[in-house]
């Protein structure tokens, strides 16, 4: 796993910082399940690889994931060079990734296989969501959501089935059967509020590579209502969590990205989308987090 977790730092910050706060089994399980989901995106925004293109790249590699099918199993290695013939991506960390799929695919493999199915159903359902979305923009590859439906939809494909594979896994990890129904009530909702942040402070970025997720500036602000809403929901998930007495690990993983989400919220609506935090104050929310963790208080209620 430690080559995996490079690849972790190389692809993803928040979740280079949140997840060795897991322990164990489920840290393997949450690393590979952000790797192959991470791999999804990285085919899902190809610019520079045409609609049809993409959407048979998400096709099989949902493929990839059907451990019963060896001759798919076989023609990995084929798939990835075809994929890397006209690389997806500039950014490093994300084409390292794609090198290294039949490792990432090996390690999923090799899981639990309780573990496996969750984390492979999920990456598939992904998958094919994703593809939908992608067939939805036009034959230059321009996506336009058409208002917060739309945009919830979106949400839910990329983010609120994480949420819910998460749950599934630290479901697996913990005694935590008397919240998992109110855990499985706001799984979805924990993603969307995340994803939701990032689509806010990225809106700039987005629309520069094509895609238009909040069309207009009533759209934009019911998008921060929605946020707010659902940053609520998201602490109340990791408060359950809290009482249950989930391991910590459980609490940092969770709470950390929805304090950075808050905290992101609040810089975007004050400076406009692409304003980030620095890398002092996300030190300063972890550090704080951890003062919580110890004192035993609520790690990600709403600021005051």
């Amino acid at each position: 796993m430690a080559d995996l977790e490079d690849l972790l730092v190389k692809t993803s910050r928040t979740f280079a910082l949140s997840i060795p706060q897991l322990e164990g089994e489920t840290r393997d399980q949450v690393t590979l399940g952000y790797l192959l989901l991470r791999i999804a995106d990285t085919l899902e925004d190809a610019a520079v690889w045409s609609r049809e293109q993409r959407v048979e790249a998400l096709f099989r590699f949902a493929d990839l994931l059907d451990e019963t099918d060896e001759e798919t199993r076989s023609a990995a290695g084929a798939l990835v060079a075809s994929w890397l013939a006209e690389p997806p991506s500039p950014h490093e960390g994300y084409l390292e990734l794609l090198e290294a799929t039949d490792e990432v695919l090996s390690a999923y493999r090799a899981l639990d296989p309780r573990a496996r199915s969750v984390v492979g159903r999920h990456v598939r359902r992904t998958c094919v969501g994703m593809a939908h979305i992608v067939r939805r923009a036009d034959r230059e590859g321009e996506l336009r959501l058409g208002g917060i439906p739309e945009l919830r939809d979106y949400c839910y494909v990329v983010a609120g089935i994480v949420g819910e594979m998460l749950t599934e896994l630290f479901l697996l990890g913990a005694p935590l059967e008397r919240v998992a129904e109110a855990l499985r009530r706001r799984a979805a909702t924990f993603g969307e509020a995340l994803q939701l942040a990032n689509i806010l402070k990225d809106a700039a970025d987005d629309a520069g590579e094509g895609r238009t997720f909040i069309p207009t500036a009533r759209d934009r602000a019911a998008a921060f209502a929605l946020a707010r809403e659902d940053l609520v929901i998201a602490g109340e998930y990791v408060e359950h969590l809290r009482q249950a007495g989930a391991p910590r690990g459980y609490l940092g993983f969770t709470g950390l990205p929805v304090r950075l989400a808050w905290a992101t919220l609040t810089r975007v609506e004050e400076q406009g989308p692409g304003s980030k935090l620095t890398r002092p104050e996300v030190a300063a929310l972890v550090g704080a987090l951890h003062a919580d963790l110890d004192a035993g208080r609520p790690v990600a209620g709403a600021p005051e």
